[in-house]
């Protein structure tokens, strides 16, 4: 039987796999619907995901409503996806973006005296440093 701590589990274990960068075992949660459509599930996410935190999980009919907070590189996305049983086990069978937000910068990258910010010149560290 599918309950709100199963699907808490297997959303976070679901999180996990996309911060270990193991979509294949991520994919494994998806209902078949989803996997026909995976290039448009997988636009939903930031990815590489950096962490994964499961913000809620509601009963709502015959399934469970999860929020995901996922943070990227350089965003931060809340997903809500839909999770049904599947042959006995849950399912993501929907996923939706709720919403995006723009990662802050590290501290130490303000503008320096002359107002020029910082952050190209961290750009080009980066690209050094890859």
């Amino acid at each position: 039987m599918m309950d709100e701590q199963t699907v808490r589990v297997q959303a976070e274990a679901f999180g996990e796999a996309l911060v270990a960068g193991d979509v294949d075992r991520a994919i494994r949660d998806l209902s078949d619907e989803l996997r026909r459509n995976l290039g448009e599930v997988l636009a939903l996410l930031p990815l590489p995901a950096r962490d994964v935190t499961v913000e809620s999980v509601d009963l709502s009919g015959s399934g469970y409503n999860v929020v995901l907070r996922l943070a990227g590189e350089t965003n931060e996305d809340r997903i809500q996806t839909r999770w049904k049983d599947r042959g006995g086990s849950p399912k993501i069978v929907e996923a939706s973006h709720l919403s995006r937000t723009a990662m802050a910068e590290p501290e130490g990258l303000e503008a320096d005296e002359d107002g020029v910010g910082a952050s190209a010149a961290a750009g080009s560290a980066s690209e050094l440093e890859a």
